[in-house]
């Protein structure tokens, strides 16, 4: 997976799981992939160490990891995306497409 891969990757877990981190984390993990901070720069914010957020950002990955192998939403998601796409009748895939959405 490559940086782009991974950045969406761990983007489209944490909607899904982020409310089941605490608050260091999903702030850390803000910092890191969605404001694109370097561990550096978010080390010098939290004054700790370049490592300390490495691990920190590895931790919350591998928690995310864990909640999607466990429940499995993403892949329930990108499964209905894809049967969807595959109906010819657009009636009926706008209509599967906004009972999504509601839930």
């Amino acid at each position: 997976m490559n940086r782009t891969e991974e950045y969406i990757y761990y983007n489209e877990l944490f909607d899904l799981y982020g409310s089941l981190l605490n608050e260091r984390e999903k702030e850390i993990f803000t910092l890191f992939y969605e404001e694109d901070l370097s561990l550096q720069e978010i080390a010098d914010e939290r004054g700790v160490s370049k490592s300390a957020i490495g691990s920190a950002i590895m931790t919350i990955n591998k928690k995310l990891d864990i909640y999607e192998e466990k429940l499995g939403f993403l892949k329930k998601i990108n499964l209905f995306n894809t049967l969807v796409e595959k109906i010819e009748n657009d009636s009926l895939k706008e209509k599967l497409k906004k009972v999504w959405e509601k839930e």
